[in-house]
């Protein structure tokens, strides 16, 4: 049986490439390869693709929560993120949605190709790169690795903004914490205001930084 593989990536000379690395194979298929998130949604109800790589800087969604989509609704699919982001709080919120398996851009076709395979045999293929930051983070004593202490974050913001980071929209971030969507917009709110930042992934930025996630 071959394994049928959907790309997800809207960088055309990138998305070109990827598809002509699978379909090159024998026992590799290509399911489809597709420039968004929406695009995406509707080829996996068709397609039923054993192995999706992932891009995560989608023009219309995050590709997290692309991930947390089909971690929930198709729990026997392996998700290979391919991606230009290797800071520690992009590698953690995938893996924590259900990735498999996280490689660099960087990587060769080959390589990609070999991944592939490796997990849907069960595996877990990383960058070299991001192997090491996890190795490196895991090492730090855990009041570095997060730190509570002195933290402008209240416990319940705290939560919402782990949420968040993990892709999940105000909604699904109220029905996880059973507080209101507008309850939620108003904690962001303040989340926001107490880091100085304006955007989602400035807040999860920073407070990566700061050590609070």
């Amino acid at each position: 049986m071959s394994i049928k593989v959907m790309i997800v990536e809207d960088e055309p000379e990138l998305l070109w490439r990827l598809s002509g690395a699978v379909s090159s194979h024998q026992d590799l298929c290509l399911a489809g390869a597709v420039p968004t998130g929406e695009a995406a949604m509707t080829l996996l109800a068709m397609a039923q693709p054993d192995v999706a790589l992932i891009d995560l800087g989608l023009p219309d969604m995050s590709g997290i929560e692309l991930i947390h989509h089909i971690t929930r609704h198709l729990p026997g699919m392996d998700v290979l993120v391919v991606t230009m982001f290797a800071d520690d709080e992009h590698v953690l919120a995938c893996i924590e949605a259900g990735a498999s398996g996280y490689l660099l851009k960087d990587q060769r076709e080959d390589a990609i190709v070999a991944s592939i395979r490796e997990v849907r045999a069960g595996g877990s293929p990383i960058s070299p790169s991001i192997a090491r930051r996890i190795l490196t983070r895991l090492r730090r004593p855990p009041d570095t690795r997060r730190a509570s202490v002195g933290s402008p974050l209240s416990p319940r913001e705290t939560d919402i903004l782990r949420l968040i980071s993990k892709g999940l929209c105000f909604n699904e971030v109220g029905e996880q914490l059973q507080i209101s969507s507008h309850t939620v917009v108003a904690h962001v709110k303040k989340i926001y205001r107490k880091l100085a930042v304006h955007s989602r992934a400035e807040a999860v930025h920073e407070a990566g930084q700061l050590g609070l996630l």
